[in-house]
């Protein structure tokens, strides 16, 4: 077994991974037919561990075990599939979502919400496979650094306290006047070290996106239009785990244009 920012996951003898699969819709016809053609799917399969009916079903269902994908429909009783795709991507570690839904006109708030993929129903197989293949290639990126990196940490001193911080957690990291800002999904350190150095040690696994910063290549979502105080108009980067975006220098935006599109 190994460990990516979906959980765990056991690889799929012959055709890559199982997925486990956790189906979110307020119809239950709508969950069968999903349930029917995820049976079908081979590369990768996927499993359906729990159903849920409405949004509070599964947040509840989340915090009891783990799953890789969330297919999630968009309108349901109470919180909708959007609210419902935010509270997911706040979570440590986040399935990856995948919405299934009859209303086409959501899928730019989908995937501002850090969805891998809108699929509109009826559903056809090979459109499922495909979804299935993107959280597959999303969770192998993530497997694919745990050898080389898994047992490094960060040692922080912080009010006395020594605090061990893995490097597999960690989103970005931000140089502010002598310190660097670490930060996680759920917390933020201050660091003392320099930042050209950490970059050169950890050229894998991060990159830079500004003079002062660099990011998680495994946590790149998306590089979206930004406006900042002391530049004006210009790009960021989405991570996932946190709403906060990180600013990308003119300098280095074709850098970053190249990462995304490679993984």
């Amino acid at each position: 077994m190994v460990f990516s920012r979906f959980g765990w996951s056991c690889p799929h003898e012959g055709t890559g991974m199982k997925l486990r699969a956790l189906l979110v819709d307020d119809e239950a016809l709508a969950r069968a037919r999903l349930r029917v053609l995820l049976a079908d799917c081979q590369s990768p399969s996927a499993e359906v561990l729990a159903e849920a009916a409405t949004a509070a079903q599964a947040v509840t269902t989340l915090r009891q075990q783990a799953f890789d994908v969330v297919l999630l429909d968009v309108r349901m009783p109470g919180m909708d599939g959007v609210q419902l795709a935010q509270a997911i991507a706040s979570m440590p570690q986040p399935p990856a979502v995948v919405f299934v839904t009859a209303h086409a006109e959501h899928a730019v708030q989908a995937f501002e919400v850090q969805a891998v993929d809108y699929l509109t129903k009826p559903v056809r197989l090979e459109r499922l496979q495909q979804a299935l293949q993107k959280v597959e290639r999303l969770a192998h990126i993530n497997i694919g650094l745990q050898p080389d990196f898994m047992g490094d940490v960060l040692i922080i001193q912080d009010r006395g306290r020594t605090e061990r911080v893995p490097l597999v957690e960690v989103l970005y990291l931000k140089a502010e006047l002598k310190y660097i800002t670490v930060r996680t999904a759920t917390h933020s350190y201050i660091f003392d070290g320099a930042l050209s150095e950490l970059e050169e040690k950890y050229a894998a696994q991060f990159m830079r996106v500004h003079r002062n910063a660099l990011v998680a290549r495994r946590a790149v979502r998306a590089l979206v239009k930004h406006f900042d105080a002391e530049e004006g108009e210009g790009w960021a980067v989405r991570l996932s785990g946190i709403d906060e975006l990180v600013a990308v220098s003119r300098r280095q935006l074709s850098a970053v244009r190249e990462a995304i599109a490679s993984n």
